[in-house]
């Protein structure tokens, strides 16, 4: 399981709350305080992504509003080749007698960004956040 310094964070803090507030109802009230600055300041970071996301997104230069679409495409071109044209080229060069193996990519390091840009990283973070680990 990967090391997320946010969560690791809020448990030490949650822990340090603990001892230093005796009384449940405090300790809870200062716990819950304390998340939701955290949130806050999570959701203004993301705000702030969006804002530059859309700002290069406006921009006129290919350099800066083309980034994105081109490594969606070299990423979509790397997932349709492994999983559509790889194994179909394989099968008909099969078919006329013509084995030949054709190189496979590898998409280990590719669909974190894939996924990312297309949104599934956030379902992964929600289940992380309550306690759906995906069988570690």
């Amino acid at each position: 399981m990967a090391f997320d310094p946010l969560t690791a964070i809020l448990n030490i803090a949650n822990t340090v709350l603990d001892r230093i507030i005796p009384d449940k109802t405090q300790a809870a009230a200062a716990k819950a305080e304390l998340l939701e600055a955290t949130l806050n300041g999570e959701i203004q970071n993301a705000v702030s992504q969006l804002q530059v996301n859309q700002a290069e997104a406006a921009s006129k230069s290919v350099f800066v509003a083309g980034w994105r679409p081109w490594i969606g495409w070299v990423c979509g071109m790397a997932f349709a080749y492994t999983y559509i044209v790889q194994p179909l080229g394989q099968f008909v060069l099969a078919l006329a007698n013509h084995p030949v193996a054709l190189p496979p990519v590898n998409l280990d390091g590719m669909m974190p960004v894939l996924l990312g840009m297309l949104g599934l990283g956030a379902m992964r973070s929600w289940d992380k956040a309550n306690g759906k680990s995906g069988g570690e």
